[in-house]
């Protein structure tokens, strides 16, 4: 019975993206995920932006920079990557020997979706003199053609290794490039790509938001439009928000990114108070519809069954891996 469920569940797997099979509600599944982590010797990898329960549960939790860092150096035999697409395929291409999977393949990213490589290829063509600088946050097709990779956290730094008279082209996030170029006094040529999730906040809502909120300070994630964050008192990746939360002096904080990182900040400082940026919707919520594809569920099932697996063709993942490198060792030299 159990083996003519997974089969239909495996036929399934390209339609849905995950195993859809009937979880029993009684089991205790932070025991039962435990359990299976000593079994197959598996870590747990999670971004911020997962519900509370996923990072709980997690062996390690943090932003692009941190995950793909941790990537490189498990020991473990099996990548559970809770997080969107791209980053389980970045822990693939630093892991070939390794199974790495992920609780929902259809756990997309609306950036990365945002550069088809067909049309980057046709546009980096066009500028021959140009290197490629590509933020993490793209597919491994995008990351084949470029020169490096950056994320929110090394971005200055390794855009700052170039010569002053380097052309750049930046990938594909054009508000992170944008903000990059004005602080490093650049002209980079960017992708016209964006994050829904940083592009939703509401600049009167905010406005509002601090005047009932006089001594909050509001921070704000570089993918956020430049009207947001000229209003910031603190612009930093998502490490650099949360770290700034636990040594600020202040007690109250406006949260421009993802909601999910709100749960590690109240764990750090449970004295302090964290409110969301407000959105510019109906549902009044800026949460990301492709972090939160993944759940409990979906993880034990991933686990214990093995999938969805994350394969790779050789010859794409070492052009992938090669930018990739170049970004740790930057990164490792800055002491990053």
């Amino acid at each position: 019975m159990e083996s003519a469920i997974l089969e239909t569940a495996q036929q399934e797997l390209d339609v849905k993206g995950f195993l859809d099979i009937e979880v029993d509600p009684t089991l205790d599944l932070f025991e039962e995920i435990s359990k299976l982590k000593k079994e197959k010797n598996a870590v747990i990898l999670a971004h911020y932006y997962q519900e509370a329960d996923i990072q709980d549960i997690a062996d390690y939790i943090g932003d692009s920079l941190g995950l793909a860092q941790e990537a490189e150096k498990t020991n473990a035999d099996m990548i559970v990557f809770a997080g969107v697409h791209f980053m389980a395929e970045t822990a693939k291409i630093l892991n070939p020997t390794k199974k790495v999977v992920i609780p929902d393949f259809k756990a997309g990213c609306s950036l990365s979706d945002s550069c088809p490589p067909p049309m980057f290829k046709l546009f980096k063509e066009q500028h021959p003199d140009h290197v490629v600088v590509s933020y993490i946050n793209c597919s491994a097709g995008i990351k084949a053609l470029s020169d490096v990779i950056v994320t929110s956290s090394n971005a200055r730094i390794i855009v700052d290794s170039f010569p002053k008279d380097q052309k750049i082209i930046f990938a594909p996030d054009k508000n992170l490039g944008a903000y990059i170029n004005k602080v490093t006094g650049r002209n980079m040529l960017l992708w016209n790509g964006a994050c829904i999730v940083h592009e939703i906040f509401s600049l009167e809502k905010i406005v509002k938001l601090k005047q009932q909120h006089p001594n909050a300070k509001f921070i704000a994630h570089p993918e956020c439009e430049e009207e947001v964050l000229k209003l910031a008192d603190f612009i930093g990746s998502t490490t650099g928000l949360l770290k700034y939360t636990m040594e600020s002096d202040a007690d109250e904080f406006i949260v421009a990114t993802e909601t999910g990182i709100l749960h590690q900040m109240e764990k750090a400082s449970p004295h302090k108070k964290f409110i969301p940026a407000p959105p510019d919707n109906g549902c009044a919520c800026n949460d990301c519809p492709h972090m939160k594809r993944n759940t409990l569920e979906k993880i034990y099932l991933c686990m214990k069954y093995e999938l969805p697996e994350i394969t790779m063709d050789e010859e794409l993942r070492l052009a992938a891996k090669k930018p990739i490198d170049r970004m740790l060792e930057i990164s490792k030299q800055a002491g990053l």
